[in-house]
């Protein structure tokens, strides 16, 4: 890779910044200056240094975030706070985007990457990777509730969810449940429970596929995947519910 687009990409500056840093001598690879934009490094092999400081470079980044409520899953907006403003500098720098959405006032785990061929993976509809999310709801959830979503239940649009699996955690006025379904149509575990008459008032992912939210992550905090917990993602299967 280029010294210049390696700089940059993990935010020494734009290109032109970057030449200016490397005329100054600052860059080295293997103790030998590099003052030629041109010139290509193995990050991987090699020793690069700025000002002294040892550059970390990765091609792909793995976030895990316990998302609060009041942030988008998105990139960017003109308007509102997204996930990636919850991010430090340097791991926003690898440009990740949050695989799938949590509603904006929905918590939990929430999966970050820049890696888009997992991405794809995890969200392909052939895949059926299982989300469980943890919800209180307004009303007596029953058994029949349970089995209704078993066969799976028309929203208000006329969608027929896939069959979800609904673990009922305790039941009153107001329930407490775990529910895992293979699919995210916008708003789904709300419309779910509305299509059965009854309201969710608190949502948060706990688990997607094989990775399990952290339960030492405080709201807003994050961290970097394990190299097992990658490599499970990876080999992510679909399942039956």
């Amino acid at each position: 890779m280029r010294i210049d687009k390696l700089l940059s990409n993990i935010g020494y500056g734009s290109r032109k910044e970057v030449k200016q840093l490397l005329k100054t001598g600052a860059v080295k690879a293997d103790g030998i200056s590099i003052k030629d934009a041109k010139t290509h490094v193995d990050p991987a092999a090699q020793m690069i240094t700025v000002h002294g400081e040892t550059v970390e470079y990765k091609e792909h980044i793995y976030l895990m975030l316990n998302k609060p409520g009041g942030y988008l899953s998105a990139t960017e907006d003109s308007v509102q706070e997204t996930v990636i403003d919850l991010l430090e500098m340097e791991d926003a720098v690898y440009k990740p985007f949050p695989v799938g959405r949590l509603d904006k006032d929905t918590e939990g785990l929430l999966l970050l990457t820049n890696d888009g061929q997992l991405s794809h993976q995890l969200l392909s509809p052939k895949k059926h990777v299982p989300k469980t999310y943890y919800a209180k709801i307004l009303g007596k959830v029953t058994e029949e509730d349970a089995a209704a979503f078993k066969q799976g239940v028309e929203l208000d649009d006329g969608y027929v969810t896939k069959p979800a699996s609904l673990v009922i955690l305790s039941a009153d006025e107001q329930s407490e449940i775990n529910i895992t379904i293979t699919e995210g149509k916008f708003h789904q575990v709300k419309r779910m429970f509305e299509a059965v008459g009854k309201k969710v008032t608190y949502l948060k992912r706990i688990s997607m596929g094989p990775l399990l939210l952290d339960e030492n992550l405080a709201l807003g905090e994050y961290r970097e995947l394990t190299d097992e917990e990658v490599e499970a993602l990876q080999n992510a299967k679909a399942v039956e519910l």
